[in-house]
């Protein structure tokens, strides 16, 4: 049959649902359920993933072109995976190293993803305004924090890097350590870097947002729909199937779970904490009114957010892979690394020590084999795919939803030509190396904080994990 309206959708009270996978989706007060697909239906276009690249590939398509059929699959519920347990940042930030997008477009390569991922975040600002999507949007930028004089060389020889890979072009800018207390507080800061190219957002009530808006459009999403295959033209799930002339795969770090794709993607884990709301009299003497977003200097690295209710939400690595590509992670947070991200948060904000942590999770992240991101479509079979953020997705999974809607229309646009189209990576090594090498690359990093912070000299150790990452 053809692709019906949509099925009611019924509103689910906050109070005694089952425990979600984050404290953003904890936010969501009423989220509606979804039918599941049962029998064979046909649609001109079938997304396989309801997060968001696969979300804001629907909403483009069929604000592009009304006529399309759209359906969306979803194995769990709309923003179940990476799109509602992230930091929160949309930010104008490319993944992947220079050198490696100059290998997949020429020397102009780092440029023109560095253009198009910073205007992404107006972008994503002017779809939220246009839908009326209440996501705590607040476009402060973003900090890169330094509180070592090592660290703050690191970030000197980055914006030196970035001018080369840019010309003068770069959105990085060097603030010393006075300009940046006069943003936010940070213990022993020597400096920052800041662009103004991210926000700050609800990354549960944008992806919630982002479906209706979808929704209204004509697009069918289908919860409770785990694809078991896909082939040209046919997807498959456990009771039902969609004919489709093309099928887009938005699976992101899942992918690692559809047949034949485990070693596309490598999922790695990240995990956060949410603290009590700060008193005001707190909030007074940590600052942070304009509510950027905040990374520290470190190796193992975390990222952080002023949350819309007077919260700080901090994130890093806990555990940094699993044996097999596994991506299940709705399981408690180790102790450990809950500790580890308070440790972090008391570093930053010494008089946050004692501070209450109201919630704990965790997730996953798809990562390719040279870090960058790709989008790849055949014309021939229909079938697409994008994804590997390696954890910038929030921003990158809009542009890569339009380069999309380019690609199936067959637009001739400056999209379809960035250097991510039809980029790809080897895949990653099989197990056990696979394994070993991520755990081996986190250990190598931490192990490299741990001398310089002792020793206050670069340790090699950390250009050595770099290296075996491809980074």
């Amino acid at each position: 049959m053809k692709l019906a309206e949509l099925k009611e959708r019924r509103p689910v009270a906050g109070v005694g649902r089952r425990p979600t996978p984050s404290f953003w989706l904890d936010q969501v007060e009423a989220r509606p359920t979804r039918p599941e697909l049962s029998g064979a239906i046909e649609a001109d276009v079938c997304i396989v993933g309801g997060g968001f690249t696969g979300l804001w590939m629907a909403y483009e398509l069929k604000r592009a072109e009304p006529r399309l059929g759209v359906v969306v699959l979803e194995a769990e519920h709309v923003g179940f995976g990476a799109s509602g347990r992230n930091g929160g940042w949309v930010i104008g930030k490319i993944a992947g190293p220079a050198h490696a997008w100059r290998r997949h477009g020429g020397p102009g390569a780092p440029l023109a993803m560095a253009r198009a991922i910073e205007a992404t975040v107006a972008e994503i600002g002017t779809v939220v305004a246009r839908e009326g999507i209440e996501c705590d949007w607040h476009q402060g930028g973003t900090l890169m924090v330094a509180q070592s004089p090592l660290q703050l060389a690191r970030l000197r020889a980055d914006v030196a890097a970035e001018r080369e890979a840019l010309g003068e072009d770069g959105s990085w800018q060097l603030i010393s350590a006075s300009e940046l207390s006069e943003r936010v507080a940070v213990s022993r800061a020597q400096g920052a870097l800041y662009s103004p190219y991210c926000a700050r957002v609800q990354p549960a009530k944008l992806v919630m947002g982002l479906a209706a808006a979808a929704e209204r459009l004509g697009v069918a999403v289908y919860e409770s729909s785990r694809v078991v295959s896909v082939q040209p033209g046919l997807v498959a799930v456990a009771r039902g199937s969609v004919a489709a002339r093309h099928v887009l795969v938005a699976t992101e770090c899942y992918t690692a779970n559809l047949p034949g794709r485990r070693r596309r993607l490598l999922p790695l884990n990240s995990s956060m904490i949410v603290t009590a709301p700060l008193s005001p009299e707190v909030w007074s003497r940590v600052g942070w009114s304009g509510s950027e977003t905040l990374l520290d200097g470190a190796h193992v690295y975390t990222y952080s957010q002023r949350t819309a209710d007077g919260r700080i939400a901090i994130g890093g690595r806990g555990v940094p892979y699993r044996f097999g590509s596994r991506t299940d992670r709705e399981g408690p947070v180790p102790a450990q690394t809950v500790s580890e991200l308070r440790a972090r948060l008391a570093a930053l904000f010494p008089e946050l020590r004692d501070v209450q942590v109201d919630r704990a999770w965790h997730g996953v992240l798809g990562v390719s084999r040279d870090w960058c991101p790709l989008v790849s479509f055949d014309p021939v079979s229909g079938i697409g795919f994008a994804g590997g953020y390696a954890g910038d997705g929030v921003a990158a999974s809009n542009l890569a939803g339009r380069t999309m809607r380019d690609l199936v229309l067959g637009r001739d646009s400056e999209l379809v030509r960035l250097p991510w189209v039809g980029a790809g990576a080897r895949a990653w090594e099989p197990e056990p190396l696979r394994f070993v090498g991520a755990r081996t690359v986190y250990g190598l990093y931490r192990r490299a904080d741990q001398r310089e912070e002792r020793t206050g000299r670069p340790s090699g150790l950390a250009t050595l994990a770099s290296r075996i990452a491809g980074r």
